[in-house]
């Protein structure tokens, strides 16, 4: 069985499915479809339509690269397809809930489709970040009730999603691309797989390895950015720029890597990976004191942002209830649609319980629908003199590109720049 799978691998004669069709999946489908059949599941059904179509959801995406690869493609909502594949690649959310802990209810009802439509010569690959032992404990004790060997039968690897969606300089291809195999086995196949889409790929000793890995390399970014941004509230208070000193340290060649303040934690990776791990720390009775000390200190830079908002007005003579405030970007990096987890909902959450009347302008967020992030759906603004002069004061949160940074300072009498746009001093710009 692996020799025929292996040989089908390299003519390219297997189907592929990817399950979700995110920021994750997509650049997958896109990338196997150029080398194999594909199928995309997901359960939005405007999704499925708009990709059939040939249109992209994702702004960083084109729908050029949609319609290129449609005679090889096609979206589903519907899982029994699932039978028809042959690698099944999962990249499905793996949220918080509202105690920090992990939301595994995706990756259960993942492993149920599969485990319903199982068959000899499948490959399941798991991309979904999660803790250490997800691969074994939710997926392979599922798997194990069906009368098939793992390793012979079917195969069943962890290999890490590494997207910085909007990167152009590194596109999917340029990510090397960790596989861990439950066996020998099903590392060899999943190598062979991701060799026909990435230049490189690395072999694991173990699925735990490879879950290990990703968690590492987002926790060690988090843990750096709450360094920064405790820093940057102890130089504030000592009229010290932690922006200048962060420039001043880089200088030097060896043994500093710079991390940069900001509004709070975005995206799908920084603000949750590291909590599955301090939650599956607990059932070793280890304490992972450092990753949440981190935590505490990133998911409190909003509430800092908005007291140095509440100092700034009250210094001009205004208060923060009915205050007109606009927030410059919602989404949670610059240039890219994505708002998941993006600072800017708590944010806005802090700003309207205290009583200021809140808009948005992002170029790349025309709208954000009703989340669990935020109750109400909200449409930005359009960024014109008429519209920018009524507002009291302004939060740049998104450092998008494109914006028009010169005329915001000139129309709107206070900027709080959480983002260093602003490298000169202005007297209505106060850092945050």
């Amino acid at each position: 069985m692996e020799k025929q799978i292996l040989n089908l691998i390299e003519k390219g004669k297997i189907k592929i499915g990817v399950i979700g069709l995110g920021y994750v999946g997509l650049p997958l489908v896109i990338r196997f479809a150029k080398k194999f059949k594909v199928v995309g599941f997901d359960i939005d059904p405007e999704k499925v339509k708009k990709l059939n179509s040939g249109i992209s959801y994702i702004s960083h995406i084109p729908s050029e690269e949609i319609k290129d690869i449609l005679s090889n493609f096609k979206a589903t909502t519907d899982m029994n397809e699932l039978k028809l594949v042959d690698a099944i690649i999962i990249c499905v959310p793996t949220p918080l809930n509202s105690h920090m802990q992990p939301e595994l209810k995706y990756l259960k009802k993942t492993a149920n489709d599969i485990y319903e439509n199982l068959r000899r010569g499948h490959i399941i690959s798991l991309e979904s970040t999660t803790y250490p032992g997800t691969t074994r404990e939710i997926f392979l004790s599922l798997f194990q009730q069906k009368k098939l060997m793992v390793g012979k039968d079917y195969f069943l690897i962890y290999s890490p999603e590494r997207e910085d969606p909007g990167n152009p300089q590194y596109p999917t291809e340029k990510i090397p691309k960790l596989v861990g195999g439950i066996t020998e086995n099903c590392r060899k196949i999943g190598v062979a797989l991701y060799s026909k889409i990435v230049e490189k790929v690395i072999p694991v000793s173990s699925p735990e390895i490879a879950e290990a890995s990703k968690l590492l390399e987002n926790i060690y970014r988090a843990v750096n950015i709450a360094l920064v941004n405790e820093l940057k509230i102890l130089f504030d208070r000592m009229g010290i720029d932690i922006w200048e000193v962060i420039e001043a340290a880089k200088t030097k060649p060896f043994g500093f890597h710079p991390f940069y303040p900001g509004p709070g934690l975005g995206g799908h990776c920084i603000p949750i990976d590291p909590f599955y791990l301090t939650w599956k720390a607990k059932e070793y009775d280890f304490p992972t004191r450092f990753i949440e000390l981190a935590g505490q200190i990133n998911t409190s830079m909003p509430y800092y942002v908005v007291d140095k908002c509440i100092e700034a007005l009250n210094n001009r003579g205004k208060a923060i209830k009915n205050a007109k405030c606009l927030l410059i970007g919602i989404a949670y990096k610059k240039n890219v649609d994505d708002v998941r987890e993006s600072p800017a909902f708590k944010i806005m959450k802090i700003l309207l319980k205290k009583g200021a009347k809140v808009d948005y302008y992002d170029p790349y967020v025309k709208e954000v629908k009703k989340t669990r992030q935020f109750p109400y759906s909200i449409k930005s603004i359009e960024f014109v003199p008429s519209k920018l002069k009524k507002y009291d004061f302004a939060i740049i949160i998104t450092d998008h590109s494109c914006i028009d940074y010169k005329k915001l300072q000139e129309l709107i009498p206070l900027i709080i720049d959480t983002r260093n746009v602003y490298r000169k001093k202005h007297k209505n710009v106060i850092k945050a």
